[in-house]
């Protein structure tokens, strides 16, 4: 039962946790007392997780609270003035004023939308629909670009779609062996790792590729510890070993495929000999490795953002991909391709508008039957839909810029730059030199605090919308209880913008009218959502798209029959290895590699603020091998500068084995000093525009008391 008018919660409410795209199911109920706040309980049923929750959803009401977040409106009355408390009718004047102003005096691509992987798949839906019919704009990204954006491109290049996992997640303990490449889910999605202990019970192999020895590689009958940067090297060193051992399923291949000349020709120019030496892979574990993956009938590789947030990360995929599709595995039972995707909603949160490329229904921004399509259903002329605009880090570096094309006014929307991109510094600088900056968030994000109006809005306990999470499932999460009575909710936001910008209507602040009119925009598109209500998904535990229809009963497993391109073949990529934007010298001789810890997420903005979470994962640190630690005199907990030729970040060592000799690490989740993206690499993948956070090139400098 949801919360009645009061907000009290009479009974449990099932809903979601608000944090990774696993999307575990959980019961929210008010605790026992007159004062007492949101308490989760298992959920015991959803099949994603069984009840089971991390310490982040256990923990997630405790950002509900009023003294964690934002109640109330801020604007900022000078250049560089304090903010201070305003009415929202004052607030949303001064956002639609700015705005206004913005793409008055330079034109509309003068105006900028920036927004989150972690909205519904209706405030997504929506801020596309803002941006290029309010405010007539193509420059919207989001910080999903940063997420999965080159596994994307390579499962549309390969199989004409993309969905994060093309099959349900209950498939992966019944496969013969899966090889997890670039990720770390016993601290990034811990009740997953059921997942895997099923999948060796079963009788099964794992296979982890990570240059760390990481608490999931600790799970592994097979850790490969490539050096940073070489994942796509690793896979053809793989690939060419099971074309040498006559491995490959030829009778799949000429069935099922297409491009396998030029994949085998690639595969067989990256001798092991040569990939042991640029990976420092030993060859007798490249043999091994291929002996797991082949021996079983139904085998599977899964990446994460190891091998995609490079500057080839496309390839790097598409290579991972070949190694499936030259053993015969991608559409067929327990077998295949997947990406682990991981914002909260970074599946749904790309599907439907808010990418620079993309309209609703995962189509593209320059077919015209799509913009035709859309165009019906919003109301507007076709022609009056702009083209693509820029990538996320591109939008971000364009900001502030006295140029004809630079972004002057930005409305973001669930998104923590300062934090999160790379070359981060930097991007504060753009940020700063805006002429306009509104946020829309939950907390007083170290964006939001640069901003010169800040709009308090609620969050998943607080409102009702869907999301899809990374099996493809669209899911209801429910509205427990009401939020604080200074906070609106986004699509609030927008109705109000739209109206004070001349639109009246086509923006509705209810999300269950924005889904209906979402259905209808993606109705025929890639990711077809037609139907799929809000009915369904409460009595199904969700809905698999694509849906096209009420009743069609969703679609679990992709591929079984054909794929998506035109002629039904998956494509072979056909790529080579070649070597990081950046790489070590005399000067930065080390290499950097970032990610997460268990008990934070994303740009820590709000898991900072939750006691408990601080408690176990209280600031960054420097991770690095023994022996590098003895080169360098460093001792544990001595205070370590990291520098590359973008910045510097400084964090306490943290000394063990189980870290490659030649790389560091460090979690990127903490402002400050030792903000991690102020050192990483904004080089992009060419396809993707993803930018190479995995590794860069730097120097490791033990400080003395008065750094």
């Amino acid at each position: 039962m949801n919360a009645d008018a009061t907000g009290t919660v009479s009974s449990i409410t099932e809903t979601h946790c608000p944090y990774c795209a696993l999307q575990c199911g959980m019961g929210l109920r008010r605790r026992p007392g007159a004062s007492g706040g949101l308490e989760v309980v298992p959920r015991e049923t959803f099949p994603v997780n069984r009840g089971a929750l991390c310490g982040k959803g256990q923990n997630a009401p405790a950002v509900l609270d009023p003294a964690a977040r934002l109640t109330s409106p801020l604007v900022r009355d000078t250049r560089g003035g304090p903010l201070r408390p305003a009415s929202w009718p004052e607030a949303l004047d001064r956002v639609a004023a700015g705005l206004a102003a913005a793409r008055d005096r330079h034109g509309p691509d003068a105006v900028g939308v920036f927004g989150g992987g972690g909205l519904t798949n209706e405030k997504a839906y929506a801020l596309g629909k803002f941006a290029r019919v309010v405010l007539r704009t193509s420059q919207i990204d989001y910080n999903g670009r940063f997420c999965m954006s080159s596994a994307a491109a390579a499962g549309t290049r390969a199989f004409g779609l993309d969905r994060g996992l093309p099959f349900p997640l209950a498939d992966i303990p019944h496969t013969g062996c899966l090889i997890l490449v670039g990720a770390n889910p016993a601290e990034t999605m811990p009740p997953f790792v059921r997942y895997l202990t099923e999948l060796r019970a079963n009788g099964g192999t794992l296979i982890v590729v990570d240059p760390r020895r990481t608490r999931t590689a600790e799970l592994a009958d097979l850790h490969l510890a490539p050096r940073p940067g070489t994942d796509l090297a690793l896979a053809l060193g793989l690939l060419h070993l099971v074309v040498a051992e006559g491995r490959t399923d030829e009778a799949y291949i000429a069935q099922r495929t297409s491009g396998w000349p030029a994949a085998r020709a690639a595969a067989m120019a990256h001798w092991p000999e040569l990939v042991e030496r640029v990976t420092g892979v030993p060859l007798p574990a490249l043999r091994e490795a291929v002996r797991l993956f082949c021996a079983p009938e139904a085998a599977m590789v899964l990446t994460a953002r190891g091998p995609e947030q490079q500057s080839k990360g496309t390839d790097t995929v598409g290579a991972w991909i070949d190694l499936c599709l030259a053993t015969g595995r991608p559409g067929r039972p327990y077998s295949g391709y997947g990406c682990l995707t991981g914002q909260g909603n970074g599946q749904g949160g790309r599907e439907h508008g808010q990418k620079a490329d993309q309209l609703p229904g995962y189509r593209s921004l320059t077919d015209p039957a799509a913009r035709a399509h859309v165009a019906a259903v919003w109301g507007v002329d076709p022609a009056d839909l702009p083209g693509p605009g820029r990538s996320a880090y591109e939008l971000l570096d364009a900001l502030g810029r006295d140029t004809p094309d630079g972004v002057r006014a930005l409305l973001l929307m669930g998104s923590n730059p300062v934090v999160s991109a790379p070359r981060a510094a930097h991007v504060e600088e753009r940020i700063r030199a805006l002429d306009f900056l509104a946020v829309c968030d939950v907390v007083a994000s170290e964006t939001a605090l640069l901003a010169d109006v800040v709009l308090p809005v609620t969050q998943w306990a607080e409102e009702t919308g869907t999301l899809t999470s990374l099996e493809g499932r669209v899911l209801l999460r429910r509205k427990a209880v009401d939020p604080p009575p200074g906070c609106r909710s986004d699509l609030a936001v927008l109705n109000g913008l739209a109206a004070r910008l001349g639109h009246a209507t086509g923006f509705p602040a209810d999300a269950a009218e924005v889904f209906e009119e979402l259905r209808r925009a993606s109705a025929g598109g890639r990711a077809d959502y037609a139907g799929i209500s809000h009915e369904r998904i409460a009595a199904d535990d969700g809905v698999f798209w694509p849906c096209p229809s009420p009743e069609h009963p969703g679609t679990p497993r992709l591929f079984l029959d054909r794929f998506a391109t035109p002629d039904g073949r998956a494509r072979f990529a056909g790529v080579e290895h070649r070597p990081s934007a950046e790489e070590p010298c005399a000067e930065y001789p080390l290499l950097l590699t970032t990610g997460r810890v268990l008990a934070q997420y994303q740009s820590g903005a709000q898991t900072r603020r939750v006691p408990e979470l601080n408690a176990a994962a209280p600031g960054p640190f420097v991770q690095l091998h023994p022996r590098l630690a003895a080169r360098l005199g460093v001792a544990e907990g001595d205070r370590l500068a990291v520098e590359s030729r973008r910045g510097r970040a400084v964090a306490p060592a943290r000394i063990g084995a189980g870290i490659r000799e030649d790389t560091v690490f460090m979690p990127f989740h903490w402002p400050g000093a030792g903000r991690a993206n102020t050192v990483t690499n904004p080089a992009l993948d060419p396809t993707s525009r993803m930018p190479e956070f995995k590794v860069c090139a730097v120097r490791v400098t033990r400080l003395g008391g008065e750094d």
